[in-house]
């Protein structure tokens, strides 16, 4: 989980603009980027950073927008020598009154976003596993 140029590449190829902000090459705590990307047909910007680097066991990324404050923490437990299981956290604040209102929405359809959530956490597991 911890192949933040693969992170980035999947990111570019699901559209959005990804610039790195730091200028360290070796992954750990302090880096972090810049992303843009167009949703719900208005572009969004985000500053997220890597708040808690500690491989394998644990990664914590907290971001920036706008209107919201988000909190993103992967944690991987060991089950055997062979299969590991990954809980992701994640917590998301708004900054303003209409943040308040969009995620109040949200969670009139909570149970679909999380089955969407999950789903997309499923995928990004097994393209991160594909590579290693």
């Amino acid at each position: 989980m911890t192949d933040f140029d693969a992170l980035e590449r999947m990111l570019i190829g699901r559209g959005a603009v990804v610039q790195r902000i730091d200028p360290s090459t070796e992954p750990g705590t302090g880096m972090g980027w810049n992303i843009g990307f167009d949703w719900r047909g208005k572009a969004r910007r985000l500053r997220l950073a890597v708040t808690r680097f500690d491989p394998p066991e644990q990664l914590s990324m907290a971001g920036r927008s706008d209107a919201l404050d988000l909190t993103v923490t992967a944690t991987t437990v060991a089950l055997s020598r062979e299969r590991s299981r990954v809980i992701f956290e994640t917590e998301i604040k708004p900054r303003n009154v209409k943040a308040r209102l969009m995620l109040q929405t949200a969670k009139l359809g909570k149970a679909q976003m999380d089955r969407r959530y999950q789903r997309r956490i499923e995928e990004f597991v097994q393209h991160m596993t594909a590579r290693a």
